[in-house]
């Protein structure tokens, strides 16, 4: 049985492999509406990571192509050989307590993190929708990097919070949390998003320690996705896509999920975007 982490369930390329083991097609356009629900193992954090994905932005995001584009910030550019960068950020954005994203927001939120190499990133507001952040060595992958999970933004920089507490800018908002055990989100109205990302209404995660639980869980239709399954009863009913195959089963989905119509290869999808990105078909 291959063992499931991050990688190996919210990557891009492990997204691509599903779909191309199971013959799914790419064109199917996404579909608002209806609910996801995942069953997860225990072990890697792999709840904390997904619901931090949905309810949490960064300032930068990697598409589901692969490809660097802009989240909570417009535009960023380089001086003095990528040593200082200078992010601007969107002025629609609202977090979920209804209060306005500021770049102290973002201050309070990264300043005092590291980056590759060990180094910590010193940053500043420049106005009240600019940041500024000083590194001690030139890095030209600054804005790739800030892309990941531990990146996030959250209100005074309060990304930290218990599951059932925490607040974001994502598609999704909490509506109840037990850590390491449950999350339930709905997708937040009007969301600067729209039309791009977060499909579905509502999202719930459900850790169920026991494989083969897990696959019942998801043959009898009370979930729509589960990993690490047993692959027996579910070969027998037919309908799941497998993922990297039926004999090697790291994970199962539904027939009726939908994932993005151009899947990169990249690791930096690695990132629990899956809330966001996938939807019911």
């Amino acid at each position: 049985m291959t063992r499931i982490d991050r990688r190996a369930l919210f990557t891009s390329g492990a997204a691509a492999a599903l779909l191309a083991a199971t013959g799914t097609s790419l064109a199917a356009a996404p579909r608002a509406g209806g609910v996801l629900r995942l069953a997860l193992p225990r072990e890697s954090g792999l709840l904390d990571l997904v619901a931090r994905g949905a309810v949490l932005d960064c300032l930068t995001e990697i598409a589901p192509d692969g490809l660097l584009r802009a989240e909570l910030a417009t535009a960023w550019e380089s001086v003095e050989d990528a040593r200082i960068w200078r992010f601007d950020l969107r002025r629609d954005v609202l977090f979920h307590d209804g209060t306005a994203l500021q770049a102290t927001d973002v201050v309070a939120s990264l300043q005092g993190r590291f980056v590759a190499g060990g180094e910590q990133m010193s940053i500043v507001a420049l106005d009240s929708q600019r940041i500024e952040i000083q590194l001690s060595k030139p890095n030209p992958h600054l804005p790739y990097l800030l892309a990941g999970p531990s990146y996030a933004i959250a209100p005074d920089g309060a990304v930290d919070l218990p599951l059932a507490r925490l607040v974001g800018s994502g598609c999704y908002r909490v509506e109840r949390a037990q850590e390491a055990r449950h999350f339930r989100a709905a997708k937040v109205v009007g969301h600067y998003k729209d039309g791009q990302a977060g499909w579905v209404d509502s999202l719930e995660v459900i850790v169920i320690p026991d494989a083969a639980v897990r696959a019942e869980a998801l043959r009898d239709g009370f979930v729509d996705v589960a990993a690490l399954p047993q692959p027996a009863e579910l070969l027998k009913r037919g309908g799941f896509l497998f993922h990297p195959s039926a004999e090697d089963m790291a994970l199962a989905a539904r027939s009726d999920v939908g994932l993005p119509r151009v899947v990169g290869q990249q690791s930096a999808l690695d990132d629990g975007r899956i809330a966001e990105r996938w939807w019911r078909l």
